[in-house]
């Protein structure tokens, strides 16, 4: 992409070409800073919350009984987090198994009023909680604030509105609350994964027993304090942070009737081996590799921001992000140009600032893991782009956006989940050939179609192996709808009508 410049003096000249990227780097278009001024209260130390009352965690031994969470863009500690031992997860699941007879014996009409005061309390201390989510997690404010917390209190409020109509929506059934759901979410959306898994679960009768990301816990715990101002009946909603043992101790607990897992195909296929031979219930959504396909015949410059949308400005931190694209060969190298320019606009820097669009990557084990993954695609051959012009700062976890051409399907950036602002781009010549190599994965969670036909895109969306497909768009959510893949990508769906299945009986 260039610009034409206004030709100067009185001869004719002809029009001088400015390229974009070089006036980008060259400060041409520089952004003032726009900082993030709210600056949310964060106590040096956090405790369980467990029975309406956040509690210290139990001892084990001479080992610590909190971990620090980390700024991913400064390295700095936020805050001490109690590790929930299987002693803590015991007494958290107890709680939640005392509370569920009440819980569960309110009218769906009472139930839905607590829930509509949660996702209004929510909305009230939306800043607070956009912020705490990017210091917490790295992703640039205007994500947290526009797209992860308005989502986290809309299903909310959704779901609240199911409460006492669920005779409608599992029609010719009389359903019943599970009972005690172990849910276990990611890193990469922290509220609005809370939201997800605990909103149907409440509307449904159901009391929960919810373990955040070790690493994005404080979101988690701000939303405890939420339960406690809306006065929610104790034991409702418990809150317990920890690592991978924490986890493994609801998963293991004979005390929960439904588990509900969000991150790793590896961790969730060992999770469905350890309910396998129980009476829980099981939803599982998992890993994705998930294909963008743009036809000759799209909108080029509406489809290269979808693909900006979907892959960069998440810092392909979530699960179904458009990581491979596959292009019609006619329009390869414009579509190579045009994704080039776009990419070297992108800022990369203080997730606070509000002109950011590439934030921190999460940790520092997630960041080498990317850094693995794009040496690896180099090693096999691939070309990598690195045409983002932003100067990294000097401290925190940063990688700057980046793609890769020459990409064959056997190559290890076109497989594997990278989790990072990393691109696979490969092309193709015919719909079919299109279709297969998108399905030529071990998942099927998401992908996106891009075409002005009508008949084509419809065609190509039945035919793909996904269980969520954006048509001319990519990447946009909304709680009436359900989510959730196929193969190694998961099962079950939530959000939506189809959402409230996993909590009823």
């Amino acid at each position: 992409m260039s610009i034409v410049s206004k030709p100067s003096g009185s001869g004719i000249e002809a029009p001088k070409r400015l390229d974009l990227r070089a006036a980008i780097g060259g400060g041409i278009f520089e952004y003032a800073p726009a900082p993030e001024s709210v600056r949310p209260e964060i106590a040096d130390k956090y405790g369980l919350f467990i029975g309406g009352e956040f509690i210290e965690p139990t001892s084990i031994g001479s080992s610590s009984s909190h971990f620090a969470t980390i700024n991913p863009a400064t390295e700095d500690t936020l805050a001490m987090v109690g590790e929930a031992s299987a002693a803590d997860v015991d007494r958290a699941v107890q709680a939640a198994r005392d509370a569920l007879p009440a819980w569960a014996g309110l009218s769906g009409k009472d139930r839905g009023k607590y829930m509509y005061r949660i996702a209004r309390r929510m909305q009230e201390r939306a800043r607070e909680l956009a912020v705490l989510e990017t210091l917490d997690g790295g992703k640039p404010i205007k994500e947290s604030r526009d797209v992860d917390v308005p989502l986290a209190a809309a299903h909310f409020f959704y779901h609240a509105g199911w409460a006492d109509k669920l005779r409608y929506a599992l029609p010719g059934r009389d359903p019943q609350p599970v009972g005690v759901c172990g849910q276990i979410i990611p890193w990469n959306f922290p509220l609005m994964m809370l939201s997800w898994k605990i909103a149907p679960a409440l509307a449904c009768g159901n009391t929960v027993v919810l373990k955040p990301a070790e690493t994005t816990s404080l979101t988690a715990l701000r939303f405890a304090q939420i339960c406690q101002e809306v006065g929610l009946p104790k034991g409702v909603v418990n809150i317990v942070t920890g690592a991978g043992e924490t986890g493994k101790a609801i998963v293991e607990h004979d005390g929960i009737d439904k588990i509900a897992f969000t991150g790793s195909t590896a961790v969730g296929k060992a999770i469905a081996q350890a309910v396998a031979s129980t009476k829980k219930k099981l939803t599982l959504e998992l890993g994705g590799k998930s294909a963008n396909i743009i036809f000759e015949d799209a909108s080029l410059d509406q489809a290269i921001e979808g693909i900006i949308e979907g892959i960069y400005f998440n810092q392909g931190h979530v699960c179904c992000a458009g990581s491979r694209l596959f292009v019609q060969e006619s329009i390869l190298d414009r579509v190579i140009d045009k994704l080039s320019d776009r990419m070297s606009t992108l800022r990369v820097g203080d997730p606070m600032d509000k002109n950011t669009d590439v934030g921190a990557i999460n940790s520092k084990e997630q960041l080498g893991t990317i850094e693995r993954f794009l040496a690896t695609g180099e090693d096999e051959g691939a070309t990598k782009h690195d045409v983002c012009q932003s100067t990294l700062p000097e401290k925190g976890y940063w990688c700057k956006p980046c793609f890769y051409t020459g990409v064959q399907p056997s190559h290890t950036i076109a497989r594997e989940e990278i989790f990072g602002p990393v691109l696979a781009v490969l092309s193709f010549r015919t719909p079919g050939e299109a279709i297969s190599r998108a399905n030529n994965s071990p998942y099927g969670l998401a992908a996106g179609v891009w075409t002005d036909k009508g008949s084509k895109i419809f065609d190509v969306a039945k035919k793909l192996d996904a269980g969520i497909i954006w048509l001319n768009t990519y990447n946009k959510f909304d709680p009436t709808s359900p989510f959730g893949g196929y193969k190694e990508s998961g099962f079950g769906r939530e959000g939506g009508r189809h959402g409230l299945m996993a909590y009823c009986k």
